[in-house]
């Protein structure tokens, strides 16, 4: 890295060390501002801060601290969002010029329970634009580097996110994960990033993208920051239906030993870089010394998957970007003299070139004469996805794999849509089937980060997160 990165106590230790009155909640978030303001230039990995009201919430918890109100699990504790979370105190845009000026009317159920918890967002997080994309390089705000190699992209869409992390900006921070946006930037920058089960985080104010894959989870430096954040996140909305009613429960045991890992063949086809391939078959291989039983699992309609992906979530999107017409948020063309006028001119100004190609192919899908062609095909190909994983998890407690196939590849260099597309392969398959997944750091190719996937079964999140942890240990005995 070519700039030193600052190293917070854990997320425990800090909520702890603000209740009793070591630290303050203030001096946290102006630790976390000055780290932006010194990074930023460079990184361009946040949009905007939220420095007067974070700095408010800071000194109104220092305040009920000193009065002897209770602090909250997460008391003091800075963090930033991806800026397609709705929060106060900053412009809401998703990363693209059609919500400039747009100021949230309420915030994301994701940011209400950390704050209530006594969390403090102090910025919004760069991403590829509605988070369209796995490399931040669509963000009409200008791509995020890598800080790992500023020559190269830190991921996407939750690139801005995984940079901050990496450079430990704030003890965490959020993104949301469509179809791999928070594990692969999590890999490429070298940091924990999880992917919960489809529902078990809200999705209310949250902008959307695809409503069948969307989900909201954390980046972080250790497992256990993340197990912490997702105790908070995690439960029942009224006001997204699609949230899980059973409860989130960290599992205190973490152990590898007696659990059987399925090691999924597909992710180890041609393709598969070999500086990837060396550190995901080494962190396999500590598994296999340290107890677990190691089984390889075929999963033929995977190949499928990347394809079924490209159809399914451009046709919801397609749908979820309708509202952005000019006529309800703050971006609308000023030199029109009609309603249809106003329309096509706000759209072709404010959309960029993926939000746009990616609207013409889920209207294309959606269309008469090719939504059975396609989209329903897709759909009956994804039923399919889903029971290849359940039929799998009959006989594995985890499945693994790479999470990319490849490291952090050179800013321009993906220029080709389909070639950015297949970034995607080894993460959409899990998305469309709603699993939990993890991308946990595993070593380095050529100084580059690698991330290792561990993929558990539906609703098995705190499962995920422990075996990760008993990982994680091993790693750092390695």
């Amino acid at each position: 890295m070519s700039v030193a990165v600052h190293q917070w106590p854990s997320i425990a230790d800090i909520a702890a060390q603000v209740a009793d009155g070591s630290v303050t909640a203030r001096e946290n978030v102006e630790k976390a501002l000055q780290l932006i303001a010194e990074t930023n230039e460079e990184y361009n990995c946040i949009i905007a801060t939220t420095e007067k009201r974070a700095l408010n919430r800071a000194d109104s918890i220092d305040a009920d601290i000193a009065d002897g109100k209770p602090a909250g699990k997460l008391a003091g504790v800075p963090f930033i969002a991806k800026d397609n979370y709705l929060a106060f105190g900053a412009e809401t845009t998703a990363g693209s010029n059609i919500l400039k000026g747009f100021t949230a009317p309420y915030q994301s159920t994701v940011i209400e329970r950390l704050e209530a918890e006594g969390a403090i967002c102090v910025a919004k997080a760069n991403l590829d634009a509605f988070a369209h994309g796995g490399s931040t390089e669509n963000s009409d705000f200008g791509v995020t580097k890598n800080p790992h190699d500023i020559s190269r992209v830190p991921g996407g869409s939750s690139g801005g996110s995984a940079a901050a992390m990496a450079l430990g900006l704030t003890p965490f921070t959020l993104g949301s994960d469509t179809g791999g946006s928070i594990r692969q930037p999590a890999s490429f920058c070298g940091v924990v990033g999880f992917k919960p089960s489809y529902g078990r985080t809200s999705r209310s104010g949250v902008v959307a993208m695809a409503s069948s894959t969307d989900v909201m989870g954390p980046l972080t430096s250790t497992i256990a920051d993340s197990e912490l954040v997702m105790s908070v996140i995690a439960g029942d909305d009224p006001l997204d239906s699609t949230t899980m009613t059973s409860e989130f429960t960290v599992q205190e045991q973490a152990t590898l030993k007696g659990k059987t890992v399925g090691v999924i063949k597909e992710y180890f086809a041609s393709g598969l870089d070999a500086g990837v391939r060396t550190q995901v078959e080494e962190a396999i291989d500590r598994m296999k010394a340290a107890g677990a039983t190691i089984k390889e699992v075929s999963l033929p309609t995977l190949d499928a998957a990347l394809a079924v992906y490209y159809i399914v979530v451009p046709a919801e999107l397609s749908s979820n970007l309708a509202r952005h017409d000019g006529q309800r948020f703050e971006f609308s063309a000023k030199d029109a003299s009609s309603l249809e006028e106003s329309y096509t001119k706000t759209r072709s100004h404010g959309f960029g070139a993926e939000a746009k190609r990616r609207i013409m192919i889920g209207t294309h899908v959606l269309s008469s004469g090719y939504y059975d062609a396609y989209y329903r095909k897709a759909q009956l190909v994804r039923a399919k996805i889903i029971k290849e994983f359940a039929e799998a998890f009959e006989s594995v407690d985890m499945l693994v794999g790479p999470v990319a196939p490849t490291t952090a590849f050179k800013i321009g260099e993906n220029e080709d849509p389909l070639s950015m597309y297949l970034q995607d392969v080894m993460t959409v398959g899990v998305s469309l089937a709603g699993l939990p997944a993890i991308s946990l750091p595993c070593g380095m190719s050529s100084s580059l980060p690698v991330g290792l996937q561990v993929i558990g079964k539906y609703g098995d999140d705190a499962g995920v997160l422990a075996f990760s942890r008993a990982c994680e240990e091993l790693e750092g005995a390695a």
